[in-house]
């Protein structure tokens, strides 16, 4: 809407060719509709755009499902720190109490070599407290930084470290699983959808060489086609003393071949190219969602065979030191010179192979738990599905040392 100022002076040829010298002016206030309706756009457009809402939808979807495998990783990242710290200050209590039992004792039972071996063993477990906080601090630094929490915080999980997360049966068959993924990922559903926009886009520039466009504009202005309808008012020179209601449209109904047709089957073939990366890009998200699934499935399987190995080693370390400890206290004589049933340095050797059982244990555990939100995470987080995959108990857990109460 608006108005319109019209002046003329001079010469002007009328519709019969006669050539006039006059002077005449016009005003014109109104409004009037333009309207381009291109039929192919008009169509196809809107199917085009709803299927690239929906793959954008999917695509934000993955990203949840993304953000919150990293937020489980990072997690058991710091349950993982927590029981490897635990590990050795059980271990290094251990050996503190061995230094303290060898000092009781007499040279004759125990040489002064086995007291400094101990000691070194107890200085280098300090070490290892001192790695073990460093390792719970970086994770929970990380797990601050996706959580958007304070950094400097260190985590203190409610679970224990030697915690289990079972979400899908170890024994569950690959084969349904890896279909499952490919029914319930959420790339996929994006990158189909980009397909069908990429398809829809083809459509229409096939069809824009047939299908008309409609052009609507107002002509009460002349050559400038603004304004159609309003109040007109004109005459001779600059009086503008006629007025009165105008009303002037023009609808028209045109075909275009841009290019003599040259450009329109370049769009063509650009829009086949779309179509045919959207389909490539389609059957790579399906592969690597196939190979996810596999190798998510082959970690859970080999993470609890290891964690089952763990259990073993750590009850068989644990038994171990108990029974070097026990026989430690213990003598017997060969002739006149009493000897220990078990001298310091094996109780040594028992003690550090249990605190090598506990970070064999709790890095089990931690890759198990990951590995089980990997695999969840690989198969589209199906939730109602997971239900019927999730029947075993979760593996029995070792005489293991308590997890520690205090932040490192």
């Amino acid at each position: 809407m608006g108005t319109d100022y019209y002046r003329h002076d001079g010469q002007i040829q009328d519709i019969t060719g006669n050539v006039l010298n006059n002077s005449h002016a016009s005003f014109t206030a109104g409004a009037s509709p333009i309207l381009i309706f291109t039929a192919t756009d008009a169509l196809f457009a809107p199917l085009a755009q709803r299927q690239v809402l929906r793959s954008q939808q999917a695509f934000q979807q993955a990203a949840q499902n993304d953000t919150m495998l990293a937020v489980a990783e990072a997690y058991f990242q710091v349950q993982q720190a927590r029981g490897e710290l635990a590990g050795v200050l059980d271990a290094r209590t251990k050996t503190e109490d061995l230094v303290g039992r060898i000092a009781q004792l007499a040279e004759v039972l125990v040489p002064p070599s086995e007291k400094r071996r101990a000691e070194a063993a107890s200085a280098r477990l300090d070490q290892a407290v001192f790695q073990a906080q460093e390792r719970w601090r970086l994770a929970s630094a990380e797990l601050n930084r996706l959580l958007r929490l304070d950094p400097t915080t260190v985590v203190q999980p409610l679970e224990p470290p030697h915690l289990q997360v079972t979400l899908i049966d170890t024994s569950a068959d690959v084969d349904a699983l890896i279909r499952m993924g490919l029914t319930n990922r959420p790339e996929l559903r994006g990158h189909q959808a980009l397909v069908q926009a990429a398809l829809r886009q083809l459509q229409k520039e096939r069809l824009r060489p047939l299908m008309p466009s409609v052009l609507l504009r107002g002509a009460s202005t002349g050559v400038f086609g603004t304004l159609g309808l309003g109040v007109f008012g004109g005459g001779t020179n600059s009086n503008l003393n006629n007025w009165g209601l105008r009303e002037d449209y023009d609808l028209q109904v045109l075909w275009e071949l841009q290019s003599f047709g040259l450009a329109n089957r370049a769009l063509v073939k650009q829009r086949q190219s779309d179509h045919q990366l959207a389909l490539l890009e389609l059957f790579r998200t399906q592969d690597r969602i196939a190979a996810e699934v596999a190798q998510a499935h082959a970690q859970v399987v080999m993470a609890a065979k290891r964690l089952q190995a763990a259990e073993r080693e750590t009850k068989a370390a644990f038994t171990l030191v108990e029974e070097n400890r026990e026989g430690f206290r213990q003598t017997r004589k060969v002739g006149e010179v009493p000897l220990l049933i078990v001298r310091a340095q094996e109780v040594l050797a028992a003690i550090q192979t249990l605190a090598l059982a506990y970070n064999d244990y709790y890095g089990a555990v931690a890759d198990f738990n990951r590995a089980q939100f990997r695999l969840y995470r690989a198969i589209g987080n199906a939730s109602a599905a997971v239900g019927g995959l999730c029947s075993s108990p979760p593996l029995e857990s070792p005489p293991v040392a308590s997890p520690v109460s205090r932040e490192p």
